[in-house]
């Protein structure tokens, strides 16, 4: 089962620390329960900035060259013989990650954390800023026709925040703390939101971050550059700490901030993944307050209801797209990313125009 496709296609490569080129590539081979997608949309995510300005994340270091983009989102186009759960002509968003279904991991349902996980654009394996890429056909997930290719990438970095309020057990009514205002931050906002917290208190550096959070459901936004943000949510919420706190910048401040920001009892979601592997934090608070803390890596079995949820027009995320760019000029995205935080949201690929 195919459409008319050519043998080749474009890719956007990087072959160096800052630099990416244009190349042309084979069309991904499939395997009989793989399927080939038209990318039409891939956003840019600080993980992609990350090996673009560093060539590494902790262990992961770029192996030269290699194409970058894990939000992805397309149009079917190919199926393996065995395929049976999509067609050529299906609009689907694309679950970035392939996992072996045996380990105990997969097993439990903790398939995230597979040790064979293999997930675009983490090295050694290339990404979606490319037309096309190939994807087992059960990470593959038709949508709606009235949701856009752009709002459909936002499924993958909208799971952190789902699966960060599954893994802390946010309930309707919950009051909730989010450290850092990045894309992730702001779809954990809206996650926050589609599970009934009743507070949301943000916190960034950036204005135009703050105000995209409270566009989104952000009960109180809080710029930290000029109000202590322990202080200012305990004041808002009537002298108590939050039932449930997210740090998603991978700052250790805003760490320490979200920590100490909770209640009696509360649960610490650690998102964001700092530069540095160790980090202070006050464990007299943690015993005495009975914390609990969980980490969270990626996401698992969330992209169904992500769907649903950003699909029900719960929030308009498409306001936070503020940069499109063509695939040849992929370098210039990334550096949008890199250098425009005070004014760039979410910057989207368009690998096919």
């Amino acid at each position: 089962m195919s459409m008319n496709i050519s043998a080749t296609m474009k890719a956007a490569v990087m072959t160096e620390p800052r630099r990416i080129v244009t190349e042309e590539r084979p069309i991904p081979e499939l395997n009989d329960d793989e399927v080939l997608v038209k990318v039409m949309a891939v956003g840019v995510c600080g993980s992609d900035v990350h090996y673009y300005e560093h060539g590494r994340i902790g262990d992961a270091a770029v192996e030269y060259p290699m194409i970058l983009g894990h939000e992805c989102a397309g149009e079917v186009v190919a199926a393996g013989k065995s395929v049976s759960r999509v067609s050529p002509g299906d609009r689907v968003a694309i679950e970035p990650q392939t996992t072996c279904g045996r380990c105990p991991a997969c097993k439990s349902g903790k398939y995230n954390l597979c040790p064979e996980v293999v997930f675009f654009a983490t090295p050694p394996i290339d990404g979606a800023f490319a037309q096309y890429v190939k994807a087992r056909e059960d990470f593959l997930f038709p949508i709606p026709d009235h949701l856009s290719y752009e709002e459909a990438s936002l499924v993958e970095p909208f799971s952190v925040g789902i699966h960060a309020a599954n893994r802390t057990g946010l309930k309707p009514g919950n009051t909730v703390a989010i450290m850092g205002m990045g894309p992730v931050g702001l779809l954990a906002v809206v996650a926050a939101k589609a599970y009934g917290a009743s507070r949301i208190y943000v916190t960034d550096l950036e204005p135009v971050r703050l105000e995209a959070a409270k566009k989104l459901g952000a009960t109180h936004a809080i710029n930290v550059r000029e109000q202590d943000a322990v202080e200012t949510i305990k004041t808002l919420n009537g002298g108590l700490g939050v039932d449930v706190a997210w740090e998603t910048a991978g700052n250790p401040k805003a760490l320490q901030s979200a920590l100490l920001s909770l209640r009696r009892g509360g649960k610490l979601a650690i998102v964001g993944l700092p530069i540095q592997a160790e980090i202070p934090l006050n464990v007299h608070f943690m015993t005495n307050h009975e914390v609990d803390i969980y980490g969270v890596f990626r996401y698992a079995d969330t992209y169904p209801a992500g769907i649903e949820i950003l699909a029900s027009g719960i929030a308009d995320v498409n306001s936070l797209i503020t940069d499109r760019y063509p695939l040849e000029r992929t370098q210039e995205a990334m550096d949008r990313a890199l250098h425009n935080k005070s004014g760039s949201l979410k910057v989207i690929v368009y690998p096919n125009g």
